[in-house]
């Protein structure tokens, strides 16, 4: 566990590097990023086995983060060579694109190898320098990553990697002067407290933050698919997502149809050790999370909310480990707890609207703002709904992630964007040259 100390030794050997690696050519990042990559590629399957040991994945959630890990450096790589640092407004106006300076990622313990990279990669390609902090819950997956990292021989000082917890290292990071921006991925209130610690600087602050995403099911969609499927990714990764739907508004007229089709498909979980072939999902990643999950489900018991399938204590045949069933409630008061608060477990919430204007109101009721989820076999309804929702990132009948799509959340999930070139562009400042 590294404190402040070592937080000052970080931030000192990123500026010292800084100084020439935000001086560097577009190739030699390019060339750069490429050993970064092989030596990723190289160290993945070790990764992959490791994230399932130490947060509790999946194997095929723990290869599906390593996939995902890749596409951050495609997609920067993809797009760098032609990218246009300078660029003119007009004859006396030049416009230059300026690395921000030496950048602290914060990351959380659902995906820490994807946000470590999702941050450093794109920092470095702008000439950036970073120090990472992965989260203390998850801290081998940051070590193993930063040996890899080493063996592609990146220059001293351009990418740290430093653990330690938030009260006084993660604090010292985002206070530092020297650091120019801090970029988080974490819950509302560890967000709060990064910024009110970076404000005295005035650095940039760029937060991922927490999701309360809704799931719209408009009357002409797909039923038995659309609530099978919200089910299963509402509860991905025991829910440990940030995007997760786990809030599925329905017709009223068609609660009882949905409510039945989720319990089944609750109830097809496989939930277990999540090295063993054929697991949904395995245990929630640490004890807090555990006993914080539980007492949410015990609240909304207690508060009156209809419990559908699930419940507290652990499923049958799991005598030991942080698992937890798969619970679904329904249907839900929209200003209650449950409906309003991030559980991250495997927790769905069914509410009932009369109309389009109901949905969207119901969808807009949170302070949360990241994801959404719309269903319909009408895209141009689907788009409306869409163009209505106060959220940073609307998926429309579950179609592939794209890492070319900006991911970043409106109100208290955040600010900013990660992923493709609006992401690369957030560790850029923009200098205006007149003559």
């Amino acid at each position: 566990m590294g404190d402040a100390v070592d937080a000052d030794r970080a931030v000192a050997a990123a500026a010292r590097a800084f100084k020439s690696w935000s001086l560097s050519s577009v190739e030699e990042r390019m060339a750069l990023l490429q050993r970064m990559r092989d030596a990723f590629e190289r160290k993945a399957p070790e990764i992959a086995a490791h994230l399932v040991r130490e947060t509790g994945l999946t194997t095929m959630m723990a290869n599906g983060q390593s996939h995902m890990a890749f596409t951050h450096f495609d997609g920067v790589m993809d797009f760098l060579p032609t990218y246009e640092f300078s660029s003119k407004s007009d004859e006396r106006v030049e416009l230059v694109k300026v690395p921000v300076g030496v950048v602290v990622a914060i990351t959380s313990w659902n995906a820490p190898v994807s946000q470590m990279l999702c941050k450093a990669v794109p920092a470095i390609a702008a000439g950036c320098t970073v120090v990472v902090k992965p989260s203390e819950q998850a801290p081998l997956c940051g070590i193993m990553l930063a040996e890899a990292m080493s063996e592609a021989g990146i220059p001293d000082g351009v990418f740290n990697l430093l653990n330690g917890g938030g009260a006084d290292c993660g604090h010292r990071l985002a206070e530092h002067p020297d650091v120019a921006m801090v970029s988080m991925t974490g819950s509302v209130p560890g967000g709060g407290a990064v910024a009110q610690a970076a404000a005295p600087t005035i650095k940039r602050v760029h937060q991922e933050l927490g999701g309360k995403s809704p799931n719209i099911l408009l009357p002409d969609a797909d039923f038995p698919d659309a609530v099978a499927k919200g089910v299963l990714v509402g509860m991905m990764n025991a829910g440990q997502t940030c995007a997760a739907p786990t809030r599925m508004i329905v017709p009223e007229d068609r609660f009882e149809e949905v409510a039945e089709l989720a319990v089944e498909a609750a109830n097809n979980i496989v939930v277990g050790p999540p090295d063993q072939e054929g697991v949904t999902f395995g245990p929630l990643s640490n004890e807090a999370q555990f006993k914080r999950v539980n007492s949410i489900i015990e609240q909304a018991v207690a508060d009156g909310q209809p419990m559908l399938v699930g419940g507290l204590g652990r499923p049958e045949g799991l005598e030991t480990g942080y698992y937890v069933k798969p619970t679904i409630f329904g249907p839900v008061d929209v200003d209650s707890y449950i409906a309003q608060e991030e559980i991250f477990g495997p927790v769905l919430c069914i509410m009932t609207y009369k109309d389009e204007a109901d949905a969207i109101r119901i969808a807009n009721a949170t302070r949360f703002g990241l994801s959404a989820y719309i269903e319909s076999a009408d895209l141009q309804a689907a788009r409306r709904v869409a163009g209505a929702i106060d959220s940073g990132y609307v998926n429309i009948n579950y179609p592939p992630w794209s890492p070319a799509a900006p991911f970043g959340g409106f109100k208290q999930s955040g600010n900013g964007k990660q992923y493709g070139v609006w992401g690369f562009e957030e560790f850029l400042e923009t200098k205006a040259i007149v003559v």
